[in-house]
């Protein structure tokens, strides 16, 4: 491993918090040589969905908004906002008074995302937060809301001393799809940092930069595993089919977190082929490979997968394992 990847940039990866500190190489636990070929993919079997799990995933999540550890809070706040916004909405808002900058950061994200526009004094209120990658955050938001009079000072952030602030910044470029954007990018393809310029490829190809897709394709085949979870989830950003057989080369990954970042990106396409590779980090020891494996679970969205996630939802110490259950749980699709 080079680096560890900074938190708030991997919050808003696709594959989101469960990318964030990747483990050093000696501690991780690979369980798919490289090279062989992945475990085949079982029939889907259609399960009908549980109301009354399905009813303790969302409380799982709602809970989540309160928990004592900021990371936590953080994750629920993304998951809240992908999938019932006007429900947290006001939870969400109010996380912009969070002590913790990350906190504050993912609800300025999922505000922005959300577009409520109930929001934007609260947004202008913290336009001048102490830390630079909450204020990168509340740009994006306003930006959103049809406010950019601040949206200029993304140029600045683009050239700050941190890296996760200029992977932020690339992070919310891209997500802004304005194609003025590709003159701040464009620098910043040469960033002394390869996650940034990751990040930057990433934006870049959400804006339609074919040929920043040919730099992702090239990352995903790194030596390194951060370069490879990043890569692997850009390649899925923008929603195009096409990419799967470039990212398909993941699920025969060396570690076992590579190949659930393949098969998350391959369920977010529409694939299953990933399935068994999920169920193998469901399987997992590790907590964070069982977080890992039941977001897979949930971006294929199969029902069979019902019954293994009820069953990390349950884990009684380890909220990430059932926070990223309960996000699963409710993208499980019904006859699917």
């Amino acid at each position: 491993m080079r680096y560890g990847l900074p938190y708030a940039m991997a919050i808003w990866a696709a594959l989101s918090f469960l990318a964030a500190v990747p483990m050093a190489a000696a501690d991780r636990d690979p369980k798919i040589p490289a090279g062989k070929p992945p475990p085949p993919v079982p029939p889907a079997r259609i399960v009908p969905l549980e109301v009354d799990l399905r009813d303790a995933a969302q409380q799982e999540i709602f809970s989540a908004l309160d928990a004592r550890d900021q990371y936590v809070r953080a994750h629920a706040i993304e998951a809240a906002g992908q999938l019932f916004p006007e429900a947290a909405r006001a939870k969400i808002i109010n996380a912009l008074s969070d002590p913790q900058p990350v906190v504050r950061f993912a609800a300025a994200m999922a505000i922005g995302q959300n577009q409520y526009r109930d929001a934007r004094d609260n947004l202008l209120n913290l336009a001048d937060d102490g830390d630079t990658g909450v204020r990168v955050g509340i740009r994006y938001a306003l930006h959103r809301l049809g406010d950019k009079r601040l949206s200029h000072d993304l140029e600045k952030t683009s050239r700050d001393p941190s890296v996760s602030v200029r992977a932020n910044t690339a992070m919310v470029l891209g997500r802004l799809k304005e194609p003025t954007a590709v003159r701040i990018l464009e620098p910043m393809q040469h960033d002394a940092s390869v996650s940034v310029r990751i990040q930057v490829a990433e934006a870049l190809w959400r804006l339609g930069d074919e040929k920043a897709f040919k730099t992702l394709a090239a990352a995903s085949m790194s030596g390194y595993p951060d370069d490879q979870i990043l890569a692997l989830t850009a390649m899925a950003g923008p929603g195009n089919p096409k990419v799967c057989q470039h990212i398909r080369g993941g699920l025969t990954a060396e570690y076992l977190e590579v190949a659930l970042v393949a098969a998350r990106a391959l369920g977010q396409l529409g694939s299953d082929e990933g399935y068994a590779v999920a169920q193998q980090g469901v399987k997992s020891s590790d907590p964070r490979q069982r977080a890992m494996g039941a977001m897979a679970l949930g971006a294929i969205g199969r029902s069979d997968a019902q019954n293994m996630l009820a069953g990390l939802l349950h884990e009684k110490d380890a909220p990430d394992v059932r926070l990223s259950a309960a996000t699963a749980i409710l993208k499980l699709q019904e006859g699917k």
